[in-house]
């Protein structure tokens, strides 16, 4: 490590120790659930103070010429715009970096002495809900900025988005970005600071996303619930419905989708990444899974589980209403069940023709004349542009700076619907998407935590991809 990657290295630990821990533990305290889970959200004030926590951290960071805003727009959740002005003799444009600070519900299943809105530091990881996905994107974004600065590093113009609705599939972020545009410009380059990292020994660099399909079921059977002794062979059971119209969707056995609108093929060049990645993590790639005892993996080659969970369409039920708990459950026929699907798409797969496909397929024909409606939507995946000479080397060189390895590149079974939006409105744009999610953190469940260590050098890593842009 050079002496200025080592001083910055330094300045970083500095301020992730001194200022950015002791404030994200305050941000896992604010139960700030996205939009979609809270739709109360400007009554309750959580998102506020998360908003609120963040604007005043900003403002206090030595970084010259920092301007900060919070743009309200009526009926939407708040956004977070910073601008700071280029440093030394660096290229005239912009680089956007992004992140999000609205979080996931609790969920349940978490260890004893955890919880979601309460922080706890343990052996070098902050849990709590928030901080991991992605409430330190921001401190880090900042942070990378500050230590340049601080050792007189020239740098680009930069400007920072932090959204509230990301969890929600980033419905109100378009607005802000059309109210926003002429102070965002066009960016040559985007850090995005949400996704996650097949290991904790590198920088990983992310080359495409998932599309997420999300509806909602709904099977009308009955008006009202009846005696199983007296209906049962009379009236079908919801759940048989259910099960019939599931099998239309995907193979209960292997997990393949059956609709055709919701495959695509998996570019050369993403299997070689895949390749490449399975064997570098082998079985970890199956072990990050907390399985029960006995239970194995969907395959025993780890690159068919990385092609399955980045580029392979898969079906998950998240939620079902209409059925009472096993304690309270009687021998009655339920009239009605609502169920909610999640569908991950691949990142080239048409967001929109596969929703009329999954409601075509349920819709049709419903077993016994049942009522069913599906109503949902879906975000587009992303698949990056190639990637420009300079930023390979950029990672690479990152990477090997603060990590002591090679970077590699890998997809991510998730969805940031913003990228897909970026990549549309600027193609000629070049994407560093990387994040601290690497295993067993488990952003969205139980126990979700922050490899605090990881976080540093990872911060580290983008202030010497910020250098490397100037330079370029």
């Amino acid at each position: 490590m050079s002496l200025q990657a080592s001083e910055i290295g330094r300045f970083v630990n500095d301020v992730w120790d001194q200022s950015i821990v002791p404030t994200l533990c305050e941000f896992v305290r604010i139960p700030n659930k996205s939009p979609l889970f809270d739709p109360d959200w400007e009554r309750h004030g959580h998102m506020e103070r998360a908003v609120l926590l963040i604007a005043e951290w900003c403002r206090r960071q030595p970084i010259a010429g920092l301007s900060l805003r919070i743009s309200r727009l009526p009926g939407r959740t708040p956004l977070i715009f910073i601008e700071v002005p280029p440093q030394g003799r660096s290229r005239g444009d912009t680089v956007l970096l992004y992140g999000h600070l609205d979080k996931q519900p609790e969920f349940t299943g978490w260890q004893a002495g955890l919880g979601p809105w309460e922080p706890v530091l343990r052996d070098g990881r902050l849990y709590g809900r928030g901080a991991a996905d992605d409430g330190y994107a921001v401190f880090s974004s900042l942070t990378a900025i500050a230590a340049l600065q601080a050792h007189n590093v020239p740098h680009a113009r930069c400007v920072v988005l932090i959204e509230a609705c990301e969890e929600s599939g980033s419905a109100d972020l378009p607005a802000h970005v059309e109210a926003l545009a002429d102070d965002i410009r066009a960016p040559s380059l985007v850090v995005c600071l949400d996704a996650e990292a097949g290991d904790y020994e590198r920088l990983w660099l992310t080359t495409s996303l998932r599309g997420n399909l999300v509806g909602t079921l709904a099977i009308d059977v009955l008006t009202e619930g009846v005696h199983s002794g007296a209906g049962s062979g009379i009236a079908a059971s919801c759940f048989d419905v259910l099960r019939v119209l599931l099998a239309r969707l995907s193979d209960a056995n292997t997990g393949e989708i059956r609709l055709a609108e919701l495959r695509a093929e998996i570019p050369a060049e993403r299997r070689r990444e895949i390749h490449a990645t399975a064997r570098l993590l082998g079985r970890s790639v199956a072990e990050r899974m907390p399985f029960a005892p006995g239970v194995r993996a969907m395959s025993e080659d780890p690159a068919v589980l990385l092609e399955n969970s980045t580029w392979r369409p898969t079906l998950t039920v998240t939620g079902l209403d209409g059925l009472p708990d096993v304690g309270n459950a009687g021998n009655v026929l339920a009239p009605r069940l609502t169920v909610k699907l999640s569908f991950r798409l691949p990142p080239t797969a048409n967001a929109a023709a596969a929703v009329d496909a999954v409601r075509r397929a349920l819709e049709t024909d419903p077993p016994y004349g049942a009522r069913v409606t599906f109503t949902g939507g879906a975000s587009r995946g992303w698949n990056a542009p190639r990637t420009e000479p300079w930023l390979e080397h950029a990672v690479a060189e990152a990477s090997r700076t603060y990590f002591g390895h090679e970077g590699m590149a890998m997809g991510v079974g998730g969805t940031i619907p913003f990228m897909a939006m970026l990549g549309e409105r600027f193609p000629s744009t070049q994407f560093l998407v990387t994040g601290v999610l690497g295993p067993h953190s488990n952003a969205h469940g139980p126990n979700e935590f922050l490899h605090i260590d990881y976080a540093k050098r990872l911060t580290g890593a983008v202030a010497d991809v910020l250098a490397r842009h100037a330079q370029a």
